[in-house]
């Protein structure tokens, strides 16, 4: 899927989006997590996220196109430690990913409707400021922070 299927810009920006997301390569990030029957629930049956290979002590998944890889390591608890964001606790550390608006309000409602229990709750923040983003924060069975935010502009995702 490319950046040009997934949102609807003008020609220019269009273009943008197009080189940047092809000269991206995706990434690669492995957690611990205690069980991988709930990390299956979680990020396959409620996130949606593909299954790929996997053996007794951790599962590949697609998280949007970039590979996520739950190692099983019984016992650990995530860390929670938090940051100051536009006034709400961030916990640190956290991943996620950025998606478009509608992808965005529909995972929201999705999460919402099974009775997820966020962090944060879907919002917008910075309303008005440069990086206004809609973001919500929840954790996954193992405790393991994720963070899934929107742009309205997408080229505000790194201004200052």
């Amino acid at each position: 899927m490319t950046w040009t299927t997934i949102f609807r810009f003008d020609v220019d920006t269009a273009q943008k989006m197009t080189t940047t997301a092809a000269s991206l390569p995706p990434f690669h990030l492995a957690f611990a997590v205690h069980s991988l029957a709930a990390s299956r629930q979680f990020y396959g049956n409620l996130m949606g996220c593909p299954e790929g290979r996997s053996s007794d002590e951790w599962i590949d998944f697609n998280f949007y196109g970039h590979q996520i890889v739950c190692h099983l390591v019984p016992g650990k608890a995530a860390a929670r430690p938090t940051n100051a964001v536009d006034g709400h606790d961030v916990p640190v550390p956290h991943f996620g990913a950025v998606l478009p608006i509608a992808q965005w309000q529909a995972l929201a409602d999705k999460l919402t409707a099974a009775g997820t229990d966020f962090i944060i709750k879907p919002y917008i923040r910075f309303k008005g400021e440069v990086g206004e983003q809609a973001t919500m924060f929840l954790l996954d069975p193992s405790g393991n922070a994720l963070e899934f935010k929107s742009f309205a502009d997408l080229d505000s995702l790194f201004a200052k």
